[in-house]
């Protein structure tokens, strides 16, 4: 009781978690923008990010897909109702061109540029079928890679819908072991305590994790989180290599949008592709399997950490890394 005889109902909060867009800055990360089949040869793709807009545009011949700030810097049209000419991304409105660093290169009247007649480039990279753009004028770290050559993977990409939570509490899931056991109901291998074996880098943080779960599938895997937003794992299930990745695009303030790969070793000389594609699909199964159960918790939660017991050293690691992390948002006057 308080000394006017009032019960103190506040529970205790540790220190806050800045959440993306909190001071118009966000996690300087690698982001996924769209699948790189969406953008094909002389396309231009819009997309909301950061709580703004891009452009994402592949030149006529193919070559790699450009990012760049959506807006014209004209009169601020929408560069994605444009189209391609060549290698320059034009203009709908009045016919001024980009090339794939964002420089303007004419007008629609042939009059002379206007010397800061630019748009924001985002580094840009593709990978694991992704087009990735980064949050800053210069990558901090890079997309996360798979220890098998690209041309011995299968893989299969699924995106979701926009969901109401920032990347970084989809990927504090990973740090949280407590939720493995109790909400997933898997069993560790005896001795093992993830929360006791967890390394970090600057950019990344991750653990080796052995379980078996409920329907008495064995996964042993490494997991990791890159940046605030990308998870990535790879090892076994039951006895078979697998890799798994989870990226999160911060879309605005409080709203996501996630993509994920799952890919396999291809069998040796592609000898057996249905026994390929049905492993893949018990794989999904169970990832997908965890999303589901984590999704109704995750689309609900009021996310604040408060009282944090000794099961929580990971956890409490990862928020710490998260509040510590780089936020930055260099592009925001020209994509809003």
């Amino acid at each position: 009781m308080s000394a006017k005889g009032a019960a103190v109902t506040t529970r205790p909060l540790g220190r806050p978690v800045p959440g993306e867009g909190q001071d118009g800055l966000y996690s300087q990360s690698w982001f996924p923008l769209c699948l790189s089949t969406e953008p094909g040869p002389g396309r231009v793709l819009g997309v909301d990010f950061l709580g703004g807009r891009v452009a994402v545009f592949r030149g006529a011949a193919g070559g790699p897909a450009r990012v760049v700030s959506g807006y014209c810097a004209h009169l601020g049209a929408d560069l994605s109702v444009g189209h391609v000419e060549g290698e320059r991304l034009r203009c709908r409105y009045h016919g001024w061109r980009y090339d794939g660093g964002g420089v303007c290169t004419a007008t629609g009247t042939g009059e002379p540029v206007p010397p800061r007649a630019r748009l924001f480039s985002f580094p840009s990279r593709e990978s694991h079928g992704i087009v990735w753009a980064f949050n800053g004028r210069r990558p901090l770290f890079d997309v996360p890679g798979l220890p098998v050559p690209p041309d011995e993977l299968l893989l299969r990409h699924t995106v979701l819908d926009e969901a109401p939570v920032d990347p970084w509490l989809v990927a504090a899931q990973t740090m949280d072991v407590q939720h493995f056991l109790l909400q997933h109901g898997f069993a560790l291998d005896d001795g093992d305590d993830p929360n006791d074996t967890v390394t970090a880098t600057a950019h990344s943080m991750g653990y080796p994790l052995r379980l078996t779960t409920p329907e008495k599938h064995r996964l042993d895997l490494r997991v990791e989180i890159h940046g605030t937003n990308v998870f990535r794992q790879t090892g076994t299930l039951d006895g078979r290599w697998f890799c798994w990745l989870t990226a999160l695009r911060s879309v605005r303030p409080g709203v996501s949008r996630p993509y994920f790969v799952l890919g396999a070793r291809r069998a040796e000389g592609g000898a057996d592709p249905a026994e390929d594609e049905a492993f893949l699909d018990r794989a999904i199964g169970v990832m997908m399997g965890m999303l589901a159960d984590d999704a109704p918790v995750l689309l609900t939660l009021h996310f604040r950490p408060g009282l944090l017991t000794r099961s929580d050293r990971a956890l409490a690691r990862y928020l710490e890394y998260v509040r510590r992390h780089p936020r930055a948002h260099p592009a925001r006057e020209d994509i809003s």
